[in-house]
């Protein structure tokens, strides 16, 4: 049968974008349908954005810490829509770089939403297109709790176009959103305040890096209440919890959770699987139940991170069209919280490590860095290495402190390579770096 296409990718975020313009250079007739802006998540509503916003909240510290250095400046001051248009215009640029690249590859580009009839029948605007292959790449969206009042709170997607900055704001939820965004409020001059019905943040993550970097934001300024669970958001924004207190702010975000964009696009009809929480079931391929339908990115709920998404669209396009079959590899993914200050990753916790080798050994450190023993700056950078006993491999590492994801993105290397604690011991460090903490511990913790 001839199709209109060999590959129709819905979702012109990261991994479909990546998809779609490898399987193009491939020599494959590629067309990718997107409703919105190109880039997904990361671009308009996540990374990007996130990181600038970040970067600004960071200065209000920096001007401080200056001063210990010599520096006198004037009373800084900060103007946040300066900040939202600028971030916009960088957006802008990059939703225009998305398009090209697909463009510049031969990928036909479809604006609207599209959906999926049959195994090979994709609808759009009351059109249909066929298809050998069909990529649902659709991404996940930000979840609120069915509680009363949630219409008065916002989600991360609001909170990059706010018209004017809260006083108070409330953000609730104990994951990388959170911790994220109420360290750009507090870094901005909001009084803020985080709740959190777990007992420590960054759940999934080692456990010392949420309790470290809890302990770090209460010094930076912010309100932290674990145990504290919200059940009503009234219009003032008032907020009821139930541990029978209650708090009023300006602002109300909800960072709790996101859920697989799958409702509507046909996929169950077409007899694709999902699991519980709408995401689609794939195989280490990215196939779905139905053979000719594939996922990739957070709409399968695997690991939701942007290089993921790009990384699965690449090894998909390898077992599609370029003969080289081509599964997953989630082995060792590092990753970065960029909340103040930052969190970075790689391999295992020490808890999961434990479960799974047994005996571990885990080495531990915790310092003033440099840059703050001029000043009264009593910020602690901590680093952890967790080591399989029998095979000595560094099976983890762990950092809380400043450029905590640039450092770990060089360890994540030795950690995917297998390296061993004698080599990372062998490996001589950069003085003075914070980095070199890592080539340094020798006394174990346990």
């Amino acid at each position: 049968m001839r199709y209109d296409y060999d590959l129709f990718t819905i979702g012109g975020g990261s991994g479909g974008v990546r998809a779609s313009r490898v399987s193009a250079t491939m020599g494959a007739r590629v067309a990718i349908a997107e409703s919105d802006r190109f880039g997904g998540t990361c671009v308009n509503v996540g990374c990007i954005p996130k990181k600038l916003f970040s970067y600004a909240a960071h200065f209000r510290e920096n001007f401080e810490v200056a001063k210990s250095f010599g520096w006198t400046t004037g009373e800084p001051r900060f103007d946040w829509p300066t900040l939202v248009a600028n971030k916009d215009r960088e957006i802008a640029r990059l939703n225009g770089i998305y398009e090209k690249v697909l463009r510049d590859a031969g990928v036909e580009i479809h604006r609207g939403r599209a959906t999926v009839r049959d195994a090979h029948t994709v609808e759009l605007g009351g059109r249909t297109f066929t298809a050998k292959h069909i990529l649902v790449a659709t991404g996940a969206w930000p979840q609120v709790p069915a509680i009363v009042g949630r219409e008065h709170a916002i989600t991360s997607n609001e909170a990059f176009f706010l018209e004017r900055l809260p006083r108070r704001a409330l953000l609730v939820g104990g994951g990388y959103i959170a911790v994220e965004f109420a360290s750009i409020f507090n870094g901005l001059g909001v009084d803020t305040t985080l709740a959190y019905r777990g007992t420590h943040l960054l759940r999934g993550f080692d456990a010392e890096l949420g309790a470290h970097l809890a302990a770090e934001m209460v010094r930076k300024g912010v309100k932290v209440r674990l145990q504290t669970n919200p059940i009503r958001v009234h219009s003032d924004h008032t907020v009821d919890f139930a541990n029978g207190t209650s708090g009023q702010y300006d602002l109300v975000m909800f960072a709790t959770g996101r859920k697989p964009n799958t409702a509507s696009l046909g996929l169950e009809q077409a007899g694709v699987e999902l699991a519980e929480d709408g995401a689609v079931v794939v195989d280490a391929y990215s196939k779905s139940s139905v053979g000719s339908i594939w996922a990739i990115g957070d709409v399968t709920n695997r690991i939701n991170l942007t290089p993921v998404a790009t990384a699965e669209g690449m090894w998909l396009a390898k077992t599609l069209f370029g003969n080289e079959p081509t599964p997953v590899d989630h082995e060792n993914v590092a990753t970065a919280v960029f909340a103040d200050p930052n969190v970075a990753t790689v391999g295992l916790s020490e808890e999961t490590a434990r479960e799974r080798f047994g005996a571990v050994d885990v080495y531990k450190s915790s310092f003033r860095a440099l840059k703050h023993t001029l000043g009264d700056r009593q910020e602690k950078t901590f680093m952890k290495l967790v080591v399989d006993q029998a095979s000595q491999r560094v099976v983890g590492a762990h950092m809380v402190g400043r450029d905590a994801g640039e450092v770990i993105q060089g360890i994540a290397i030795a950690v995917k390579l297998g390296a061993t604690k004698a080599q990372f011991d062998a490996t001589i460090g950069i003085h003075p770096t914070a980095a070199e903490e890592f080539v340094t511990m020798r006394t174990k913790a346990s």
